[in-house]
């Protein structure tokens, strides 16, 4: 499995090996030894989930209030899919950057996305299935949106198709608007990472 470190401090991309034959494949989009030596501890799973959308489906920016917090491990099992994650935690030395990783079941890459970072994807083809491990149960009371489509996050989206959200992500706040209010994770109350001397966090004003 290969590992590759995300602008985001905190967040891994991970891209397994694939066995093939005459019957078909057989891939493991989680591999403990990788995570662990990229982490640095294990990935505590608490619940499984399993989305599937259609062309143009934007579902996030999502993350839960900290604490209790989630960090989630996420693989695109069907289809195609553009994955974001920012980074919201105010206080981190990447506040306000993003990375975004083009995901497949071709590849089966994976990303693993810090507690306290938000989180969302397109759908780039009809059928797309997406499955998350997390850390926590779901409790709605926690769950928090940012608008994905902020233009001073920036992300790339695809300008070719239009997004279909639903209603929550359609009605969701800024970054700004959310900082301001006091409901952004405070990255003191989050995991924090060690600095590798050349990680994007040290260099350059937020992208």
């Amino acid at each position: 499995m290969k590992t590759r470190p995300l602008a985001v401090l905190g967040g891994f991309e991970f891209t397994p090996n694939i066995h093939e034959d005459e019957r078909g494949l057989f891939v493991s989009p989680l591999q403990e030894d990788a995570f662990l030596a990229a982490v640095g501890e294990p990935f505590p799973t608490a619940q499984t989930n399993h989305s599937r959308s259609a062309r143009g489906v934007l579902r996030g920016l999502h993350f839960t209030t900290t604490p209790p917090g989630q960090a989630k491990y996420v693989y695109c099992a069907r289809g195609r899919a553009l994955d974001a994650l920012v980074d919201i935690r105010v206080g981190s030395p990447t506040f306000g950057r993003f990375d975004v990783v083009e995901m497949d079941a071709v590849s089966f890459r994976a990303v693993y996305i810090p507690d306290g970072v938000g989180h969302a994807f397109l759908a780039l083809e009809d059928d797309t299935v997406m499955s998350y491990l997390v850390t926590s149960a779901y409790r709605s009371d926690l769950e928090q949106a940012i608008d994905p489509l902020d233009p001073a996050l920036g992300l790339p989206w695809p300008a070719d198709l239009t997004p279909l959200m639903s209603e929550r992500d359609t009605k969701a706040v800024s970054l700004a608007e959310a900082e301001a209010s006091g409901m952004l994770p405070r990255y003191a109350d989050c995991r924090q990472w060690p600095l590798p001397p050349d990680h994007p966090g040290l260099s350059g004003a937020p992208r």
